[in-house]
């Protein structure tokens, strides 16, 4: 029981440095993130708004890692609602970035928190969001680093994003060259392997909750 809530405390923290560095990134002021530069381009293309194709774009990529048989676990679900909870959280938090030398150095600390996030709550097990399921999946079928699949579908992203009219800047470019690198470098130096891992899919989790409440009870009752 202790393991299971160890577990998940390790994957909520993981979550929240997680929206921590795409605050940061997003502060920096310096050019979106690959992964807003296409939601925004494909929201002008569209004519939907931000956060209908931020939504339908994590429900095809989730379909995606299905057909490429990734695990769905807790942490799918979670990294889009508690992300999004704490992205509101710390926004208002921290200021916007008054020069490019402020905004690169936010924007540095932003991708380290994400590449931080991402280890841990990845290493706990729970299963890892729509976009790290991907990286994930992408790297077990190629025998790619995962540092490497994670920058190339930064980079494809980022470019489709700017044909579809989303804005790139020079934050952006840093983010796609840096992002696969950095995170490669946490998992090394947690010594975690991201294709190694057996996630639990929600079933799992479900089941595991359910014997350690069936066990609590059987406690009580003695």
């Amino acid at each position: 029981m202790k393991q299971f809530f160890t577990r998940l405390l390790m994957m909520l923290a993981g979550l929240t440095f997680f929206a921590l560095g795409i605050v940061l990134a997003i502060r920096a002021d310096i050019g979106y993130a690959p992964w807003e530069v296409f939601h925004v381009g494909l929201a002008h293309t569209t004519g939907l708004s931000i956060g209908i194709v931020s939504i339908i774009v994590g429900v095809v990529i989730v379909a995606l890692v299905v057909l490429l048989k990734e695990k769905l676990g807790l942490a799918t679900i979670l990294n889009m609602l508690w992300v999004g909870l704490f992205i509101d959280i710390f926004f208002p938090h921290i200021p916007l970035s008054k020069n490019p030398v402020i905004g690169t150095i936010m924007l540095l600390a932003g991708i380290i928190c994400i590449a931080v996030g991402s280890c841990f709550y990845m290493k706990s097990a729970f299963g890892a969001g729509p976009r790290d399921s991907l990286m994930i999946a992408l790297a077990r079928k190629t025998k790619l680093p995962v540092g490497l699949c994670r920058g190339a579908i930064e980079l494809l992203v980022t470019i489709a994003g700017w044909f579809l009219g989303g804005m790139v800047g020079f934050g952006t470019i840093l983010f796609v060259v840096l992002i696969g690198l950095c995170i490669q470098t946490v998992f090394k130096l947690f010594k975690f392997n991201a294709t190694a891992v057996k996630h639990e899919t929600l079933r799992d989790t479900y089941l595991a909750l359910k014997t350690i409440m069936n066990q609590r009870n059987r406690n009580k009752c003695g």
